[in-house]
């Protein structure tokens, strides 16, 4: 779904409420970089350009501020998250907690058709030139991870896990030129070893896989964070 960043009122029709309106116009803008770290959100301007009145914009943004997507400052306002050392290494740590404590759930409980449907994800992954389809690549990574440990049967964890994955899609659009270009290839050969532990019904080392696939990718953002961010 595309940002939207005009004055034209949004349709809220779609949604529940006004707050959920708000959230999701906001995160939407957030996650594309429409608003990127550090810019400001000025609740008045953002209020009229979605057609709405401050108050669910205002609920809104506390709801992102308990996701870590924005900063609330007193007598300052309200800013666009900055991607920062810390946060880019408490991303990593949630997504390697996350997939690892599930994997093994995941390994036991996943079916011939499950395993069928990552090996056609990896294969999409393969097709891919990585430094013209980037948000294709994304999509369909963060969906093979995601599809992984959703063999699990366990909901409230996935969810944690796609909010995660989403929060590492901001963090990719920053540094894509930078780090996802020369990673890619190396990340789709970790995904077939992974893949290839878990037909083998091996947790240990699927286990072994995912935490050092997470940590690899995190040595390399951390390497392109300005010294200012540090």
């Amino acid at each position: 779904m595309a940002a939207r960043c005009s004055a034209t009122p949004v349709s809220a029709r779609s949604y529940v409420t006004k707050t959920e309106l708000a959230l999701h116009e906001l995160r939407d803008r957030i996650l594309r970089l429409t608003l990127g770290p550090g810019q400001p959100i000025v609740i008045d301007e953002t209020a009229r350009q979605l057609g709405i009145s401050p108050i669910p914009v205002r609920e809104a943004l506390q709801m992102l501020a308990a996701e870590g997507l924005i900063e609330i400052r007193p007598h300052i306002g309200v800013i666009v998250a900055p991607i920062t050392r810390r946060s880019v290494v408490e991303l990593f740590t949630l997504l390697e907690g996350l997939e690892t404590a599930v994997c093994r759930h995941a390994v036991a409980a996943a079916t011939a058709d499950d395993l069928a449907d990552l090996t056609g994800l990896l294969e999409q992954l393969d097709a891919i030139r990585v430094n013209r389809e980037a948000d294709r690549w994304a999509r369909l990574n963060g969906a093979f991870h995601h599809a992984l440990s959703a063999f699990a049967g366990l909901p409230r964890v996935n969810a944690e896990l796609q909010r995660a994955l989403d929060h590492w899609d901001r963090v990719r659009r920053v540094f894509f030129a930078d780090v996802l270009s020369h990673r890619a290839a190396e990340a789709q050969t970790e995904h077939w070893q992974i893949l290839d532990a878990v037909k083998a019904q091996n947790p240990d080392r699927v286990e072994a896989l995912l935490r050092a696939h997470n940590r690899v990718a995190l040595d390399h953002y951390l390497k392109l964070l300005p010294e200012r961010s540090r």
